[in-house]
């Protein structure tokens, strides 16, 4: 037990000290985003590798992919209920919604993307390109036009814990497809392991981390970001933040353009979520005491932020809200 909490009687939360010294404030800019009575939260545990966390705002819950476990987890806002929402997901892993509402899934098991409709039915986006079957799709983003942007490094074939494992068909690309005509193209074909993504409010820069540290010791750990051109192509790309120790993996921006990334195998000081400036400057830390694989914003107000980490799901309410895409 560290010097900052206290042992709950059963049932109970953990004292914490305010303001919550697991919220760092590296950076003067990070002071007004800190709420000072709002502690880290976790608020659920017992999985074996949480991933891909969406906000649900109409029905007020949190889905997440549980990837080992081969399912995807439902936590109730109201009254904190966790509860399978799908089980024998494909090994499902990000996960986001289209501008229908609809939930857009990777799944590492069917190595495809897809799409839930509202009446429950799954509609296969995309499964192959070129005649070739998809390595394993990571995570996934949705534009305003309603293009779906995707990586593909391919971590659900190297295994059979969070897939199947299988040879590689293709190049670890990250893909714009859409859905209208079914027509993908290969926007970024320069990484390692293209793992999350997430645009800029204003959808003029694309973020993209590469994880290819994962599998070579001296790979990348960075984030790159691109500028956009018309909706549909990538240029300028170049590294926005380097996350040595360790690696980001999901990233999120807020409404003022601030990218939040995950954070994870670099250690106590290391794990958790970054904080940086549009500008690229590191300007604060959420500590976790497990590596950090992805985050949104949600909530009521869209200001609490959900982490998924390691065997946990984690929440904190920030001064800022996520971002509203145009």
């Amino acid at each position: 037990m560290d010097q900052f909490t206290v042992s709950p009687l059963p049932g109970e939360r953990p004292i914490v000290r305010y303001p919550d010294p697991a919220i760092e404030v590296i950076d003067p800019r990070f002071l007004k985003y800190r709420l000072g009575n709002a502690a880290l939260e976790r608020l659920a545990t017992g999985f074996r590798w949480a991933e891909g966390p969406v906000w649900f705002g109409d029905g007020r819950y949190l889905l997440w992919s549980d990837i080992p476990n081969n399912r995807i987890l439902r936590w109730c806002e109201e009254t904190g209920a966790v509860s399978v929402f799908r089980s024998d997901s494909h090994h499902s892993n990000g996960n986001t919604r289209d501008r229908q509402g609809r939930l857009v899934t990777c799944e590492h098991g069917a190595r495809r993307v897809t799409r839930t409709e509202w009446d429950g039915r799954i509609t296969v986006l995309i499964d192959n390109f070129q005649g070739k079957r998809l390595n394993a799709p990571n995570d996934v983003v949705v534009r305003s036009d309603g293009s779906i942007w995707f990586t593909d490094p391919g971590y659900g074939i190297l295994m059979n814990y969070e897939g199947y494992k299988a040879e590689f068909e293709l190049p670890r690309n990250v893909y714009r497809l859409d859905p209208q005509t079914g027509l993908a193209v290969v926007v970024a074909d320069d990484f390692d392991r293209p793992n999350g993504l997430c645009f800029s409010p204003d959808e003029r820069r694309l973020y993209i981390v590469d994880t290819g540290a994962s599998h070579t010791p001296n790979g990348p750990r960075h984030i790159r970001v691109f500028d956009v051109v018309d909706g549909a192509r990538l240029t300028n790309g170049r590294i926005f933040a380097d996350m040595a120790p360790g690696m980001a993996d999901g990233i999120r921006v807020d409404h003022e353009g601030n990218l939040w990334s995950s954070a994870g195998w670099g250690g106590a000081g290391h794990d958790g979520v970054h904080c940086f400036t549009p500008d690229g400057d590191l300007i604060g830390k959420i500590h976790l005491p497990e590596p950090c694989s992805n985050l949104c914003f949600g909530g009521i107000k869209k200001n609490r932020l959900f982490m998924t980490a390691g065997q946990s799901v984690y929440a904190v309410y920030v001064e800022t809200v996520g971002a509203q895409m145009p």
